[in-house]
């Protein structure tokens, strides 16, 4: 059996991890993974409501499938269980006072949250689209994995749209503003992004 194991759930609900010779360096090594940073909106039953989220993936490009990792207990993982669709709002590196505001834990409830910002429904999932997105997608839920102790959302990319500007990002648990510029590296091998040059500057975001 490998030193390093991923998390198993079994169909009780309870989880282990084994193998991990230093447990501390590896959850440092794994916060050295850059993420985009986005915020997911829902609309259920008359209630909108979004949250700040790093932990979301592509997983597919055929069909379009994605996968976002959410505490249990938050109040989006209860509404969007319900609604069965939401929307991500990509965050561009200008967008500081968005990631701050969404993952404060302390923000009202419903459209109060929004106040302040620029918004329009998305017309596939009835959620909020957060204008300065560097891109906003709109899914539908495929369904629930239980991974330690977040719940994995798949969700197929039912529509969306972008525009061209720089990201934010997670990295080394915190957020950064990033500027993004094609490196000349020639043409990239099949399946290969291009390569870019990233600058990144630590946001207030924490």
């Amino acid at each position: 059996m490998s030193r390093y194991q991923t998390w198993l759930t079994d169909r009780s609900g309870s989880a282990s991890a084994e193998g991990y010779e230093d447990p501390e360096a590896a959850r440092l090594a794994l916060r050295r993974l850059a993420s985009g940073v986005t915020v997911l909106t829902v609309s259920q039953g008359g209630v909108r409501h979004g949250t700040t989220a790093s932990a979301v993936v592509t997983l597919s490009r055929d069909p379009l499938v994605l996968g976002a990792c959410l505490r249990p207990t938050s109040t989006f993982a209860s509404l969007v269980r319900r609604a069965g669709r939401f929307s991500v709002n990509v965050l561009s590196s200008a967008q500081n006072d968005v990631a701050r505001r969404f993952a404060n834990p302390g923000r009202p409830l419903g459209d109060a949250q929004f106040e302040g910002f620029d918004w329009s429904t998305d017309p596939l999932t009835g959620a909020p689209l957060l204008g300065g997105s560097l891109a906003h997608m709109a899914c539908r839920i495929l369904g629930w994995h239980q991974v330690g102790d977040h719940d994995m959302l798949l969700a197929e990319v039912t529509g969306g749209s972008h525009t061209v500007n720089s990201p934010m990002l997670s990295f080394a648990g915190r957020m950064h503003s990033a500027a993004v510029t094609p490196a000349a590296s020639g043409t990239a091998p099949s399946g290969v992004p291009a390569a870019s040059t990233v600058s990144v500057s630590p946001s207030e975001v924490s």
